[in-house]
């Protein structure tokens, strides 16, 4: 029997966690643009709205900032994971 771990690797796990995130966050990003329409419209003025609009924009691009950073780091770990792995598999032989 290898020597291999039956479940995935944290490395490789982290990233399929952040590709989840990656692709959540747009559908988030839909919903909360239209919370002022659904939660108060009418107590909702014009540059309020433009307010959220614009502070919603800026933490968007802070989080997608976020996550691909996260997702070169995971990606550049699993890289080093699997050539440790390929490493191990040509010395055991």
């Amino acid at each position: 029997m290898p020597d291999r771990p039956l479940f995935l690797e944290r490395a490789s796990f982290r990233r399929r966690r952040l590709g989840d995130a990656a692709r959540v966050l747009p559908v988030l990003a839909a919903l909360a643009i239209l919370v002022p329409v659904w939660w108060i419209p009418a107590r909702v003025s014009f540059a309020a709205g433009a307010v959220w609009l614009f502070g919603l924009w800026a933490a968007l691009i802070a989080a997608v900032w976020a996550l691909h950073r996260a997702l070169r780091r995971a990606d550049a770990a699993t890289l080093r994971a699997s050539q440790a792995i390929a490493q191990d598999d040509d010395h055991a032989l």
